[in-house]
């Protein structure tokens, strides 16, 4: 079993809907739903696309998935969790856009956001406790020889390469796309997504994500609000 913290919407949330007929699966029921037309694409091809994100569920990560560390459990993290969000404000990503890492597409801020990148940080230290150790194995999976002094260091300490001034806030929606569909697919992704991007994102929310086994789907164990912001 791996768990691991994520930012996502609550089910019932527009945004969340429209990912997951995108994904073609809702991590919430942990089911995977029917496809539907999608123009500029055949289903091959929109199923290849979505095949990587579709397991992981619609999400953005702040803890990479790990393994519980011995003197952890499931509801001792889902607890702590619980308690984390109660305590730390809500609030906004001023502007939500469509971007590229890469060969992949993802929802993305418009520009650096210091409080997104402060709450990212907050949940990697305060969960870090229960965290297992990377195997051999993971290390070794993340090419570590390839990776830069900083991001090396972050996954040797931290279980992921992708923490502190290296975090990137995303909310994947493909795998890789060949760069002759790129343009293809921003367009398509720009129509499907119309209602949600050049607006602000509300970060309202912990996710606490399971991977019963490797290679299993991800599906949602909790998710707690974070706290309201006083209107005085």
């Amino acid at each position: 079993m791996r768990l691991a913290l994520y930012f996502t919407p609550p089910a019932d949330d527009g945004l969340t809907c429209a990912a997951g007929q995108w994904l073609l699966r809702d991590p919430f029921a942990d089911k995977t739903l029917p496809p539907a037309e999608t123009d500029g694409l055949s289903a091959a091809e929109h199923a290849a696309a979505i095949a990587d994100p579709q397991r992981y569920g619609f999400h953005a990560t702040l803890k990479a998935p790990f393994e519980l560390a011995a003197s952890a459990s499931p509801e001792l993290l889902i607890a702590e969790a619980e308690r984390f969000a109660a305590g730390y404000p809500r609030f906004e990503i001023p502007r939500l856009v469509l971007g590229q890492l890469g060969p992949f597409f993802a929802l993305v801020p418009d520009a650096p956001h210091p409080p997104l990148q402060n709450f990212a940080a907050e949940v990697v230290t305060r969960f870090e406790p229960f965290r297992a150790p990377l195997s051999e194995s993971d290390i070794s999976r993340r090419k570590p020889e390839q990776l830069p002094p900083a991001q090396r260091e972050h996954l040797l300490r931290w279980g992921y390469p992708y923490v502190f001034e290296e975090f990137r806030f995303h909310m994947t929606l493909t795998g890789p796309i060949e760069e002759s569909r790129r343009a293809v697919m921003h367009r398509l992704l720009e129509a499907r997504f119309m209602d949600f991007l050049n607006r602000p994102l509300a970060i309202s929310h912990l996710a606490v994500f399971v991977e019963e086994e490797r290679g299993a789907p991800f599906t949602v164990r909790a998710l707690f609000p974070l706290k309201e912001n006083d209107p005085r």
